[in-house]
């Protein structure tokens, strides 16, 4: 396998392993460097950018963390364009968007806004396109929901999985990556906020809706249902947040209490 030919302008002082990977990004995106090829060695690319060896490792495990490169060891080894595949790059974004919810940039009540007419785009796509797998597999997890043993932990990930299955049933590349940050790293944050105020019974009625109208093709009855479920997530939100204002009300309201044990 040949290694990839290419060259390189002077760069700045600043940041030089960041520039490197972004040079390297950049041959990717624009297809000059294509998946499987071989990046030079090393020491051949510090000498094209005139820096430190050190410098290119630096640059190098950037990209790797990207899962845009990969290194393979022995005589035929070498650095190599990666293919990542959906699943490795949906995970890294989910990684990124649950670490903004944490700094504050995303709201629930913008996620429950985007989730729901990301959702009602899925479920337009899945009345007429969902196969008996993609309905069996969502009522499995009707199933898994009704059982009142069941931890709130197991169903919380129950309810991933199901909607997870409509993404699916939309045989939509495009939507079921994107739909995989929404409800792999969102889903679960909203869960976290609402599931002492919510009602299982509520959101296993509403699955067992959405299955129905799903089975028999009825776009709009589902956009329904995915309407009504969002309607109640947000009202269940704004109760667990004014349940928190009282508590935190309530704690300032006692300075200098201390409990008695």
């Amino acid at each position: 396998m040949a290694k990839a030919r290419l060259s390189y302008g002077p760069l700045k002082t600043q940041s030089l392993a960041k520039q490197i990977a972004e040079r390297i990004q950049e041959s990717i995106t624009d297809g000059t460097l294509k998946a499987d090829d071989q990046l030079p060695t090393e020491e051949e690319l510090a000498r094209q950018f005139q820096v430190s060896r050190p410098t290119i490792r630096e640059a190098l495990k950037r990209l790797a963390a990207q899962s845009l490169i990969r290194s393979r060891r022995g005589p035929a080894g070498g650095t190599f364009i990666n293919r990542p595949s959906h699943e490795e790059v949906s995970s890294n974004l989910t990684t990124l968007t649950a670490l903004l919810v944490s700094l504050g940039e995303f709201k629930i009540p913008e996620i429950l806004e985007a989730r729901q007419e990301l959702e009602a785009l899925c479920v337009r796509q899945a009345a007429g396109r969902c196969e008996d797998v993609e309905l069996e597999g969502m009522a499995r997890e009707v199933e898994v929901q009704r059982q009142a043993s069941i931890s709130d932990e197991d169903f919380c990930a129950s309810d991933v999985r199901f909607h997870r299955a409509i993404a699916d049933a939309t045989h939509n590349s495009v939507l079921k990556f994107v739909m995989f940050t929404v409800i792999e790293a969102l889903q679960p944050i909203e869960n976290m906020v609402v599931f002492r105020v919510r009602e299982r019974e509520v959101i296993v009625r509403q699955h067992e809706d959405l299955l129905a109208a799903l089975r028999v093709g009825n776009a709009e009855a589902a956009v329904q249902v995915v309407q009504e479920q969002t309607a109640y997530l947000r009202e269940r939100f704004d109760e667990a947040q004014a349940i928190s204002r009282r508590k935190n009300a309530s704690d300032t309201a006692l300075p200098g209490v201390v409990a008695r044990t």
